[in-house]
């Protein structure tokens, strides 16, 4: 929105026009011009002051000069510009804008300059009063009005053209058919008769009808006769008669035969048997012999009690599924179930096998290489490992960090700091050549402030940057962002609870993971600093202590994210109590993890500019835990 109101001020006195779009309060335009008046009214004081007291070394006032602009507001910021002409001033109201400020501040400029033009074509020059703004109010208004909303320099010409002459209805409406004449277009009174010329001609082809005399379908009928191919009809007497006399003719011996050009025969040269008894199953089967199935008895094992050979033998099992590799071999997919021995098949003299990779030593093939003495690299699998990570394309990651305080079950502060990192082609491989692309960040709705390393990257706008670099070795982090308090994921939320009960200090740690997390926590360590180097100790679950620093250690594996918080427990005898009159003790506790995964906790994305163009790779991004702590 380049402009949301515009306004006459006179340098002394109340306003004279307001007009405003029909999305903005018009109560909040007067906000804007009350704080300007004052703006000026105090520089306009200060300014006389100064006079007074001999000091004119400022110069004159800032106000007092032909245009500018001026922002204003404390909780809403709206952006002034203004121009004075005579002892009037055209104000235009708008955003303050971070993003597309420079756009705002220019269209509005370009329509002040044409209130301005507006103004002094109805005062008739550039003695612009109130009392000659009066006598062309109306026109002014409208004129204002469609200012306002946008108008092209020919229709501005054309509604100034008619300001005094016309009436304030053809200085609106006629603008438009001016502006075609201007840009060689016809109006619409010109072109209205063709078009009602072309939808009568629709009409009349649409329900016109035609009909082919006779004689043109007799015509027809004879010339699609001689279009027929030669040999589909029935032949005629004439061909009969040159067909003996062809056969009769002397043939080729060494011509091909004519079997070469004739199709298959499906039936093969089958004829058609027509002895009825062929129809007659019974006859058809007689010859067939089936053998019949054994009793039930026999399907049955027997069951034997010998000391040493007791169990079922015998005995057939039908079954309509077929039997499988792996069954026929191991015996009902059981390991020594029976089914062909291997050994039967192998002999009994073992292969000694090579020292070697395994297998991978197969994979040479040729002559062996010359023996070198070992280095670092010097196996085949090493070799292997190096060249399969050698980058051919630069690398993009985010590394997060996230801070949180919570007191007991209540979080205090939180905040994410977020690090984007690009890992270019080594200088080796990539002969010193610059890294450039573009890409694009999603998922920033809930980002509070971002600086960029400029001399690297630099922004094209809607979320579009682009990287400039010379090849490095190291990583190189090109932004950095922070996310806003309340827009802030937390992947864990702990509790710590205590109690002094006498002489002994009870402490119960609790804690429960997000679960919108993008993959569980793993290797997660919970650490509480003590008061007291305790001598005797109960943990549950099992954890490690640390005299020296006072600190006691539990390393979780994993962390479900769903299911119900997990505790953690510790009681130690101490010397003081709270009946005493003793000091509170003070117990602290923090969380320490690292998480890497396809997604960043904050829900940040990096993508290319175009799709179907990867001019980076994405890694795994990482997140762990900076200041993480419960009191």
């Amino acid at each position: 929105m380049s402009c949301l109101a515009l306004s006459l001020q006179p340098t002394n006195g109340s306003d004279i026009l307001l007009q405003t779009r029909e999305w903005f309060p018009p109560a909040r335009a007067l906000v804007a011009l009350s704080a300007f008046r004052q703006t000026r009214l105090a520089f306009a004081t200060g300014k006389h002051q100064m006079a007074e007291d001999g000091d004119t070394s400022l110069g004159d006032d800032p106000l007092a000069a032909s245009s500018g602009q001026l922002i204003v507001g404390v909780e809403s910021r709206y952006r002034v510009v203004y121009r004075l002409v005579n002892s009037i001033y055209v104000l235009g109201i708008t955003t303050v804008d971070q993003d597309n400020s420079v756009n705002n501040v220019f269209e509005c400029i370009s329509i002040v300059n044409q209130v301005v033009s507006v103004i002094v074509t109805a005062c008739r020059g550039v003695d612009v009063t109130p009392e000659k703004l009066s006598r062309k109010y109306a026109e002014i208004y409208m004129a204002l009005d469609i200012v306002l909303r946008g108008v092209s320099n020919i229709r501005l010409a054309a509604m100034l053209a008619s300001m005094h002459g016309d009436s304030i209805a053809k200085m609106v409406h006629s603008a438009f058919d001016t502006e075609n004449k201007v840009r060689g277009a016809d109006s619409w009174s010109n072109v209205e008769i063709h078009s009602t010329e072309q939808e009568a001609g629709v009409e009349a082809f649409s329900g016109a009808s035609f009909e082919l005399p006779p004689e043109t379908l007799e015509a027809g009928d004879e010339v699609a006769v001689t279009l027929v191919p030669i040999g589909q009809g029935p032949l005629s007497e004439q061909d009969q008669q040159q067909k003996p006399e062809e056969d009769q003719m002397e043939k080729d011996p060494f011509a091909a035969s004519d079997a070469i050009n004739k199709p298959e025969e499906l039936a093969g040269g089958f004829k058609k048997d027509k002895d009825p008894s062929a129809t007659d199953l019974t006859v058809a089967l007689a010859g067939l012999e089936v053998t019949t199935l054994p009793p039930p008895a026999a399907t049955e094992s027997t069951h034997i009690g010998v000391e040493g050979f007791e169990g079922d033998y015998g005995g057939i099992e039908f079954s309509n599924e077929g039997s499988t590799i792996s069954e026929d071999f191991e015996g009902m997919n059981q390991a020594w179930g029976g089914g062909l021995d291997a050994s039967e098949f192998v002999g009994t003299k073992k292969v000694p096998k090579s020292q070697g990779l395994g297998g991978l030593e197969l994979l040479q093939t040729g002559s062996d290489p010359p023996k070198t003495a070992p280095t670092g690299a010097g196996t085949p699998l090493e070799s292997l490992l190096v060249q399969k990570t050698e980058m051919k394309s630069p690398e993009m990651y985010i590394s997060e960090q996230i801070n949180a305080e919570f007191w007991e079950s209540l979080l205090a502060r939180v905040g994410l700091i977020g690090t984007v990192y690009l890992r270019t082609v080594p200088p080796k491989s990539s002969g010193d050549k610059e890294t450039e692309f573009s890409f694009k960040i999603e998922g920033t709705s809930g980002i509070k402030r971002v600086i960029m390393q400029s001399s690297r990257v630099s922004s094209l706008g809607n979320g579009m940057f682009h990287v400039r670099t010379a090849p490095s070795e190291e990583p190189i982090p090109i932004l950095k962002y922070s996310l806003l308090p309340r827009l802030t994921p937390l992947p864990l939320r702990v509790r710590l609870i205590k109690r002094h009960s006498g002489t002994l200090l009870s402490l119960m740690l609790q804690y429960a993971s997000n679960p919108d997390l993008p993959a569980p926590l793993t290797d997660v360590t919970f650490i509480l600093k003590l008061p007291v180097d305790p001598t005797l100790l109960k943990v549950s679950p099992k954890a490690i202590l640390n005299r020296s620093e006072k600190e006691l250690k539990w390393h979780i594996d994993e962390i479900p994210l769903k299911g119900s918080p997990a505790r953690l427990r510790a009681r130690m005898p101490v010397d003081s109590s709270e009946e005493d009159g003793g000091k509170e003790m003070e117990v602290v506790g923090y969380v320490k993890f690292s998480i890497q995964g396809t997604k960043s906790l904050s829900g940040i994305s990096l993508l290319p500019a175009s799709e179907g163009k990867t001019d980076f790779y994405g890694v795994k991004h990482r997140y762990e835990s900076g200041v993480y702590m419960c009191n």
